[in-house]
């Protein structure tokens, strides 16, 4: 589905035009068109590809999906994968992509799977002129700054998230096989953000220093910028995958603690049990002679003797925390 279509000159818009008029805008000096799709049916993939020559490749890949974030280039044409990302209510991610097409005449979006729009991009583009006179490298910047920025809260729910399996681990030591659960859940999100930005770490780096396509030429502290981003996203999941790593260690210690805690009070209890039956069973022998075993005080005696250690038992149990 075609979203829009607009062609700008100069740093400034000309005028939201038609498909159809797409190729006499791309002959104009300094001019490109800017288009955008979301979830294209093939007859639209193949139209787009007639009207800017887009390579087969490239094109398989869009209509594929399931890419992970790239910067490829075919001749002076740059092809970019990137994954989109959306927390939703319950806390799930839900992952989409974005393929963008630049060429200096053209740039070329095309949205699958995601809800994410790319409007509030091209308002910001218009409204610096100055910059859009750089042409389609600015707008690629800015549609990769865009997708770049919306990671960022994610990382910060997922920090929260960590937090809160950390105080949960402490606080109720009844949860212990909810709190690896959620733990393991937390490292799968984790795992589907790294995924998304860990190829694109690579990716970006080359749009800055060194040879660096020539579309990205006059723009490479605006993508050293977005490497910057990557850069801070990337030590925050490595930091929280290690925080995850410990967590998982100290639950699996609480788990312990617990079961040995448990352990100790059992053994208590069957001590103070063992106590009287000890006693019970050395007369119920039935020797014939046995001490005290005629003496009228003889049964009070020996129930006040298995009271008497029961209780002094239970109290060094008590001071040791074995009850």
């Amino acid at each position: 589905m075609l979203i829009n279509c607009a062609a700008y000159q100069h740093g400034k818009k000309l005028a939201d035009i038609p498909k159809a008029d797409i190729s006499e805008y791309i002959t104009q000096p300094d001019c490109f068109v800017w288009v955008a799709l979301r979830d294209p049916t093939p007859s639209e993939l193949a139209e787009m590809h007639d009207e800017f020559g887009l390579h087969a490749l490239a094109i398989e890949d869009v209509q594929k999906g399931h890419q992970l974030p790239k910067i490829e280039e075919y001749g002076s044409t740059l092809f970019v994968v990137l994954h989109l990302l959306e927390m939703d209510a319950t806390g799930e991610i839900n992952v989409g992509e974005v393929g963008i097409f630049v060429d200096p005449h053209y740039v070329l979006s095309v949205r699958s799977h995601s809800n994410i729009t790319f409007l509030n991009v091209r308002e910001r583009c218009e409204r610096e002129p100055q910059l859009l006179r750089h042409g389609a490298g600015f707008v690629l910047y800015a549609l990769m700054d865009a997708v770049i920025d919306r990671y960022f809260p994610i990382i910060h729910a997922l920090e929260t998230e960590l937090e809160a399996i950390e105080d949960k681990i402490f606080t109720d030591k009844n949860s212990t096989r909810a709190s690896i659960e959620e733990i393991y859940s937390l490292k799968r999100k984790l795992t589907l953000v790294q995924h998304s930005v860990t190829p694109l770490l690579e990716a970006v780096s080359h749009l800055h220093g060194g040879r660096v396509p020539q579309i990205c030429g006059d723009l490479q502290e605006y993508y050293r910028d977005l490497f910057d981003h990557l850069g801070r996203i990337t030590r925050t999941i490595e930091g929280i995958r290690d925080m995850l790593n410990t967590a998982i260690q100290v639950n699996l210690s609480m788990i312990s603690l617990n079961e040995s805690a448990i352990t100790k009070k059992l053994a208590a209890w069957a001590a103070l049990f063992a106590v009287p039956t000890m006693v019970a069973g050395i007369y119920g022998m039935n020797f014939a002679e046995m001490p005290e075993l005629k003496w009228q005080f003889g049964y009070p005696a020996a129930l006040l003797l298995m009271v008497a250690m029961d209780v002094v038992l239970g109290l060094k149990f008590r001071r040791a925390g074995w009850l």
